[in-house]
């Protein structure tokens, strides 16, 4: 009974998968090399369960070009962060600190440079997102965003700023690193400053992966991650881990088909790192209803304990201890929510669902989103204790004797609302109700 514990960890097969994502090196939404990856993924979870697809949908494209912050004394080195709009602005510069929201009120912002930090204060109650600090600049009337990266060792951060409505900013947006922005701050804080961003935009496709184990019943599970990265870098942790342990678990739960009671559905979703396009797409033409539970893959590997959060369903947190009892190993567990990953499209409307990812050294996302998520941060025996633990709790959510009741639209909104992040959300336009 317990011959597929050896059979897991022994396992190269998903490990062997992420070393081909990353030496794909451009995974950008919409790019050609997304489009590998995700063909790359249909073949090997197709070896699994023979019947993986693409489903293909229509996205807004951006192909980064050049940047610059320029000042007095020359040009300082930044990136473009994703979806920014083409624009050569200038402006008084504004070192904004952390960007809380009371920040953006207390200060002049109309037609100024705006610096934020990537992090809060350990005093603050919650994680500000980038793009909520970006669109309380663009409502303050700022003229440009700058996104300064609060980790040592000189690499500039990246992610997207739009909306699902807008999916291209607003004003141009760029990111440093914290030693270049603690240098703007010293040298040029109410000096005028320009800010350059050139991409290419235009219509592009992107494409989610698809295989099913399992009996065909009405009801499913969802095991989930995604397939694009930002440019930058090899996006090794994120989110390459996280389809590469997709792809681990199918293989694991081929062998063990006879005991899933309920029919397992793989989704690696494209354009995820531009506002959650894949999984958006994918839930508005799913009936929600049919789904038992999502198991969302985003972060996994980058730390020896996983994380879960669990967005109030009881249920699943006493699935991950009842594993976790099980082989006596360590996990963590969030009860809160948590609504920045694809799990974020079915929890949304109520549907019970996890965001699976590592618990790190407190430093944020760390060398998430820099050119440094790279292969050689993760290591092979963290990946094969995790996908030991997520195949089990797989096999345990497919149970007919699991169950786990999905929540009101009203009571997920109540939920965000105590927890003080509906306010952001609304910032940003993702508040769906």
């Amino acid at each position: 009974m317990t011959d597929w514990i050896g059979d897991v960890f022994t396992s190269d097969t998903g490990w062997r998968h992420l070393e081909a994502l990353v030496d794909v090196r451009d995974r950008m939404a919409g790019t050609p090399g997304e489009r590998e990856a995700a063909e790359a993924t249909r073949d090997a979870l197709a070896a699994a369960c023979g019947d993986a697809a693409l489903d293909e949908f229509e996205i807004q494209g951006w192909t980064r070009g050049d940047s610059a912050v320029e000042t007095p004394a020359g040009a300082e080195e930044c990136i473009a962060l994703p979806r920014s709009p083409n624009g050569d602005v200038a402006g008084e510069f504004v070192d904004l600190g952390y960007g809380l929201p009371n920040d953006f009120e207390e200060t002049d912002l109309d037609g100024k440079v705006v610096m934020v930090a990537s992090d809060v204060p350990g005093w603050y109650d919650r994680y500000l997102h980038r793009r909520e600090k970006y669109y309380h600049a663009v409502e303050a009337g700022a003229a440009a965003f700058v996104y300064r990266n609060h980790v040592e060792g000189r690499l500039p951060p990246t992610g997207s700023v739009g909306t699902s409505e807008q999916p291209l900013g607003e004003v141009p947006a760029v990111g440093v690193s914290k030693e270049v922005g603690a240098r703007l701050g010293r040298k040029y804080d109410g000096e005028t400053v320009g800010v350059s961003v050139s991409a290419e935009v235009g219509d592009a496709t992107s494409q989610n992966v698809h295989a099913t184990l399992g009996p065909e019943t009405d009801e499913e599970l969802l095991v989930t991650s995604h397939v694009d990265a930002h440019d930058i870098a090899e996006g090794a942790m994120d989110n390459g881990a996280g389809t590469a342990m997709v792809v681990e678990l199918a293989h694991a739960l081929a062998d063990r088909e006879d005991e899933l009671d309920t029919q397992v559905r793989f989704v690696c979703f494209g354009a995820e790192e531009v506002g959650l396009v894949g999984a958006a797409y994918d839930a508005a033409n799913r009936d929600r209803d049919d789904v038992r539970a999502v198991l969302n893959l985003d972060g996994v590997v980058a730390g020896r304990t996983l994380e879960f959060y669990t967005h109030h369903f009881d249920a699943l947190g006493d699935a991950v201890r009842e594993v976790a009892d099980r082989f006596d190993h360590p996990v963590s567990i969030t009860p809160e929510m948590g609504p920045h990953s694809d799990h974020w499209e079915y929890v949304q409307h109520g549907v019970p669902g996890y965001h699976v990812t590592s618990q790190t050294d407190g430093a944020g996302r760390g060398w998430g989103h820099t050119h440094a998520d790279t292969l050689d941060k993760l290591e092979a025996r963290t990946f094969r204790e995790q996908a030991i633990l997520l195949t089990a709790l797989a096999v345990e959510l497919a149970d007919d004797g699991f169950a786990v009741a999905h929540a009101s639209e009203a009571d997920v909104a109540a939920a965000l609302e105590a927890e003080d992040l509906a306010e952001g959300m609304k910032i940003t336009g993702d508040w769906p109700y």
